[in-house]
Formats: structure tokens, C-alpha cells, sequence
């Protein structure tokens, strides 16, 4: 069984201060620019930030590119 891929998209700061076990860290700014390389990654993923607000921001932004990809809200919730 392959494991989902979860994007954190808060700051790195926030990010040290704990995470999803094996998440990786595009803080929401960075997520335009990076786009091509979030679009080589395995489909679908989920996004996740503190609350669920930037991770929704996210979400709506890469679906609206054809990413497959969910809002899990707060990091808490997705672990």
C-alpha cells in the first residue's frame, strides 16, 4: 500500500515546530512557484496548515490547475 503524500503549508518556523511524520514542508507563498514540481508528485495528496484555512487556499488553487489533491485542515487532524 503506497502512502498519501501531505504538504504542510505553513512557514518553515511553524513547520519545525512540529508535523506530520514525513510531510513535506511548501509554505502556501511558495506554492505557485512550485507548482511543477508539486504536479510530479503522486495525485492525489492532501494538503494540510494550522487551522485549515492556507491549506484550503492551497487546495483550491492546485485543483483549479487540474491537482489532484484534498484540504485536511489542521496538521493535528491529518496526524
Amino acid at each position: 500500500m503506497t502512502k498519501t503524500i501531505v504538504i504542510d503549508v505553513r512557514t518553515p518556523a511553524e513547520f519545525q515546530g512540529g508535523h506530520v511524520a514525513g510531510s513535506i514542508n511548501i509554505p502556501l507563498q511558495e506554492v505557485p512557484k512550485r507548482v511543477e514540481e508539486i504536479k510530479k508528485m503522486r495525485q492525489p495528496f492532501i494538503l494540510c496548515c494550522a487551522s485549515g484555512n492556507r491549506s484550503g487556499q492551497a487546495a483550491l488553487y492546485l485543483k483549479n490547475l487540474g491537482i489532484k489533491c484534498e484540504n485536511g485542515g489542521s496538521w493535528w487532524d491529518v496526524n
